[in-house]
């Protein structure tokens, strides 16, 4: 079980709750949400509490998370854009601490799981629909529609643009949840081996030098992926919204 690279993903309930036979239970992954929710906002508000001019190392961090989430806004929806900011900014603050509190042992990475990144992007996707529609109305089918295509491509372009609209969420929710799922693996695979060559003797011990080296490695490399991927959710949150506001473009 210890070495089971798969084991770290179960979902285990917490707390048995079951309503008219719906399975409602309180689980590992639900208590580790709760968790991210509760430092994010607990170390925002810390931050933030006293706005110095010589900022603190935490009113450093929670200023460059501010202005990377605004930046990115502002560059892809232009100001009107500013309006999702808190949608956008809870999303990157999510994404981020979940995949950083996951590199702790016995820890729990809720965004390894699919269920939880196609939830997150079919919010972003909803989102950009209800607001496109109640903006622009039907002008916001016009995005399936691109200016200056010929009158005969029309069909072709337009069934494209449809399934590559439909394919956002999940190619979202997939890149973020695979990258989590492949990288937690990989470092449970090496660190399991150093386990199992450690119980040989000196000879293991030698053999183990390399999958420790390698597990450090990827480890530092998880740490990049971490916000590398929290990155790239919201860039492309942010470039998804834009359509909602200007749907011909």
């Amino acid at each position: 079980m210890a070495n089971d690279p798969i084991h770290q993903f179960r979902i285990s309930e917490l707390v048995d709750i079951k309503v008219d036979g719906v399975n409602l239970s309180f689980t590992n992954s639900a208590m580790f949400m709760v968790v991210v929710v509760a430092l994010t906002v607990g170390f925002l508000v810390l931050a933030t509490r006293r706005s110095l001019v010589v900022p603190t190392r935490s009113q450093s961090i929670a200023e460059i998370c501010y202005e990377f989430v605004a930046n990115t806004l502002k560059g892809s929806a232009g100001k009107e854009g500013m309006k999702f900011f808190p949608f956008v900014f809870s999303l990157f603050m999510f994404v981020l601490v979940s995949n950083l509190i996951g590199l702790f042992p016995y820890f729990f990475t809720v965004t390894s799981h699919i269920i939880v990144t196609f939830a997150l992007a079919m919010a972003v996707i909803l989102t950009v629909v209800v607001s496109g529609i109640s903006k622009h109305g039907l002008h916001f089918f016009k995005l399936f529609v691109p200016s200056g295509v010929p009158m005969v491509l029309v069909p072709l372009v337009t069934a494209i643009e449809i399934i590559s609209f439909i394919s956002r969420p999940v190619s979202l929710s997939v890149r973020l949840f695979a990258n989590m799922l492949a990288g937690h693996i990989t470092v449970k695979v090496f660190a399991g081996l150093v386990v199992t060559l450690a119980t040989l003797g000196i000879g293991g011990w030698i053999g183990a030098v390399l999958p420790l080296a390698m597990t450090v490695a990827i480890t530092a490399l998880e740490v990049l992926v971490a916000f590398l991927q929290a990155y790239v959710f919201t860039v492309l949150t942010c470039m998804y919204l834009n359509d909602a506001i200007h749907p011909g473009h």
